[in-house]
């Protein structure tokens, strides 16, 4: 329901001041919009947020006025590209790695190992922000490196959720099952055989169309590694990095 997804009073700044109830409601139907991949009726707005008709069309004439939304020749809905220049200058503002570099440093501070995010970049695993403990044995990996697609579990993360046929042709020699147990468990164990006495554990990081964006893993020389005790930490640092992509409070 669209007023059952404003934000909460808890989550608006502690000032005494209170948000505009018809401002979050115009930004909900807003951000539902920014969901779908094509321009949407109004019934079917009014159906899926469960708001009638009147009340949704009240609030797209407001998000007209204000260049966000347009109307197509076919009375649907869409986005402006007002949306994409907003994308654009939050990005230059702050990147993803400075945006995420918080949630690394806790989880590196929890566990007392490295922590690396990973995106694919010319098919390519490569770190965009990293983490390193402080006081013990480091692996040396710096942002901008690329390691392994098909051995390390960042690489095996990223190939996971992708479309079965492209993940097949980025890594032939891969067995499809190894794949299938990572999406299935929800984490990858690297494989031990690209980097000697090195081992990782990584989980994917959605984001808000529930695409893979990220692979958020945990590395360490072998004798410290321990994945039961990691998978969890990951997790609830995947769910940060999501409300940060979804621009979410967290």
């Amino acid at each position: 329901m669209a007023d059952a997804i404003i934000a909460r009073e808890e989550d608006a700044p502690e000032t005494g001041v209170r948000p505009l109830a018809s401002a979050l409601k115009a930004f909900a139907l807003l951000d539902h919009l920014g969901r779908k991949r094509q321009a949407v009726r109004l019934a079917t707005l009014s159906r899926e947020l469960g708001v009638g008709r009147a009340t949704i069309y009240q609030r797209l004439v407001t998000l007209i006025a204000a260049g966000w939304v347009e109307q197509t020749a076919a009375g649907d809905f869409r986005l402006t590209l007002r949306a994409a220049r907003l994308a654009h200058a939050a990005t230059e503002q702050a990147g993803l790695g400075a945006r995420t570099l918080p949630v690394l440093e806790a989880l590196s501070a929890e566990t007392g190992e490295a922590a690396s995010l990973t995106v694919l970049e010319d098919d390519a695993p490569c770190i965009v922000q990293r983490v390193e403990p402080r006081g013990v044995l480091r692996v040396e990996m710096r942002v901008g490196a690329t390691m392994s697609l098909d051995g390390s579990a960042s690489g095996r993360v990223l190939l996971a959720y992708l479309d079965r046929g492209h993940a097949q042709r980025l890594a032939p020699d891969l067995d499809p099952a190894i794949l299938d147990a990572v999406r299935e468990a929800g984490h990858s164990i690297s494989s031990g055989q690209t980097m000697e006495g090195i081992r990782a554990a990584a989980v994917p990081v959605f984001g808000h169309d529930g695409s893979c964006a990220a692979a958020l893993s945990l590395v360490a020389p072998v004798q410290r590694f321990a994945a039961d005790g990691w998978i969890q930490p990951l997790r609830a640092a995947a769910e940060s990095l999501r409300a940060i992509m979804e621009g979410r409070p967290r």
